[in-house]
């Protein structure tokens, strides 16, 4: 078994900042990520048969199964691309995925993965997301606490106001939160007896991103994934 691949979950509740971290493990690593949003997306546009039935799913407002989330990833991760090694972000959602996912590399000979937990207090990440806004013109994106307009409350680009999602407020946050921890909290208990890490994702990139060239390097591979979260 080669273990010298990375193949890496990607853990962390809305607002961990995932999509900055993910960013930044494909650059590091040189390996590609696998979106399960965009693969179920593509799946669908495919008109395949699971396409077809993983939009029916959806229309029903109902989780497409394990089964066929299953089906469909382990299909992608098949693709020569993905030899060297590969991110998921979004997947394994449950146990069960996980499960799966490990007997599917296993007999694939790749490696388990590494589990990179972004943890954070909700009060950190309700902060974070309410502080989004979008510019009703031109779509682009702010953050009053990391990227705020030079002016207030206006596009940098073309001065329209900026916007707050319905979805941002602070009620609508919490629950999403809430939902997470229902699911993530099995899925977690199952990774940490392994390769597991949890990261403080409420200290700044640059601090995160110090340690996961920590845990990436391959002298730091003995130590405890304890030692490796504390500031």
């Amino acid at each position: 078994m080669d273990r010298s691949r990375h193949i890496i979950v990607l853990l962390g509740p809305p607002g961990s900042g995932k999509g900055t971290h993910s960013a930044f493990l494909r650059e590091h690593l040189g390996i590609p990520s696998i979106s399960t949003g965009e693969i179920l997306r593509a799946e669908v546009q495919s008109r395949s048969v699971v396409g077809r039935r993983v939009e029916a799913a959806m229309r029903a407002g109902k989780l497409v199964s394990d089964h066929l989330v299953n089906r469909i990833v382990a299909s992608r991760i098949g693709h020569r691309e993905f030899r060297g090694g590969f991110l998921l972000d979004g997947y394994p959602r449950t146990a069960d995925q996980a499960a799966f996912l490990d007997g599917h590399l296993t007999c694939m000979g790749m490696p388990a993965p590494l589990v990179l937990h972004l943890d954070c207090p909700d009060d950190v990440l309700v902060q974070r997301m309410t502080s989004r806004r979008s510019c009703g013109h031109c779509g682009r994106l702010y953050n009053l606490l990391f990227h705020p307009p030079a002016r207030p409350g206006r596009c940098d680009h073309d001065d329209s106001p900026l916007l707050q999602r319905l979805d941002d407020s602070e009620a609508v946050i919490r629950t999403r939160l809430e939902a997470y921890q229902r699911v993530a909290e099995p899925l977690i208990a199952w990774y940490r007896p392994g390769n597991y890490h949890r990261l403080d994702a409420s200290r700044g990139a640059a601090h995160l991103h110090a340690r996961l060239r920590q845990i990436l390097a391959p002298e730091a591979a003995v130590l405890a994934s304890s030692e490796l979260a504390v500031a």
